[in-house]
């Protein structure tokens, strides 16, 4: 799965299991929700359950759940659970150190990276899954 989309549907993940209430749900449930293969849900909640976010059980009776209530979840800690080694996106190629613009683009870039990462950071460390959960609730 690319990054790109792997917290927003680990965040739906999450608000699923948050929305079912320590009631287990199978890959393939989930996956049904988020349209999507069940490995790419198993891939992701393996990263959550590694993080401490979510629970499994395998076996014919077995799921997940939300290891700790939703008002205790971060987006952040979601962000990095699954997001974890998002390096930032530069050049592929390094650029022509003869060229003025070249030879600094990457350092100017990473400054202004480093300053979105954490304004993100601020932003998700302060949403907890449960305003999620809620803002749903409001949609239906």
């Amino acid at each position: 799965m690319a990054r790109n989309c792997r917290f927003a549907v680990a965040v739906h993940i999450a608000s699923l299991l948050a929305t079912m209430e320590g009631q287990a749900c199978t890959s393939e449930w989930i996956a049904g929700s988020v349209n999507t293969n069940p490995v790419v849900v198993r891939r992701l909640l393996s990263a959550l359950a590694k993080a401490g976010l979510v629970s499994s059980t395998r076996g014919s009776a077995g799921g997940s759940v939300l290891a700790r209530p939703a008002d205790r979840i971060s987006l952040l800690d979601i962000h990095r659970a699954v997001d974890e080694d998002d390096e930032p996106a530069l050049h592929n190629q390094p650029p022509n150190p003869a060229c003025p613009v070249g030879r600094n683009i990457q350092t100017v870039l990473l400054r202004v990276i480093e300053r979105a990462d954490a304004a993100r950071d601020a932003v998700l460390s302060t949403t907890k899954l449960s305003e999620v959960v809620g803002a749903l609730k409001a949609e239906a």
